[in-house]
């Protein structure tokens, strides 16, 4: 129990040199390029749950819009795996990191924001000044539109890492009280182990809730901008 809560978020090294760049790329080897006639059944259920989530996301944009559904189901594949990754034993999350959501946050918000410019240059500048706005509100309500586009990144990223970090605590306290009560009394250690695997349970749920939500807050900017 005197082990630092946030230890387990540290970038983890191998003899000195960091090792996040590995732990980023080891969940593109889970899915594997088919290369039967007939795919298993591991193979079948991914390429079907990516095509039901893409089509779910894709039937609110324009041609345009859908010419990122490569991106956008990288993203949410990456995201999901990582996260489920990061419920094992003895792991590291990367998107517990604020500092790489915001990473994969910032770009794809720019991008968004780009097109929008770029091919919807009037509906773009016409979000910073809703109609019908009082001319003495005109300046402030720039300065709040432009603020609340810049803070739309920072929100995708610090509700990833907000969550994520979250149940991560909460496992870590309640195991660690588990293992302290089952000397105890075993009773109440019983509950609080039921309680544990329940908030697992709870987690895995999240991991996957967590990237669906940023993939599909992405594609609402997308879809603003398109």
């Amino acid at each position: 129990m005197n082990e630092n809560l946030f230890a387990s978020f540290a970038a983890p090294t191998m003899m000195g040199l960091p090792i996040v760049m590995l732990i980023i790329m080891f969940p593109s080897t889970l899915f594997p390029t088919p290369k039967r006639l007939i795919n298993n059944r591991t193979v079948t259920i991914q390429q079907w749950l990516i095509v039901t989530i893409l089509k779910q996301m894709m039937t609110i944009h324009n041609t345009k819009g859908r010419t990122w559904a490569l991106m956008l189901t990288s993203l949410i594949t990456f995201i999901g795996t990582t996260n489920l990754l990061g419920l094992l034993p003895h792991t590291f999350t990367p998107t517990t990191q604020l500092s790489m959501n915001l990473a994969m946050a910032i770009p794809l918000w720019a991008g968004a924001v780009a097109t929008g410019f770029r091919h919807k240059t009037k509906a773009s500048l016409a979000h910073f000044l809703p109609q019908g706005t009082p001319i003495p509100l005109i300046p402030m309500l720039i300065i709040i539109e432009t603020i609340s586009l810049f803070i739309q990144p920072m929100a995708l990223a610090i509700r990833l890492t907000a969550n994520i970090t979250a149940g991560h605590l909460l496992i870590h306290l309640i195991g660690g009280a588990t293992l302290v009560l089952m000397s105890i009394s075993p009773t109440t250690a019983s509950i609080t182990f039921i309680i544990l695997v329940l908030l697992t349970i709870l987690e895995f749920a999240v991991a996957l809730i967590q990237a669906y939500v940023f993939t599909l807050l992405v594609s609402l900017y997308l879809h603003d901008n398109t």
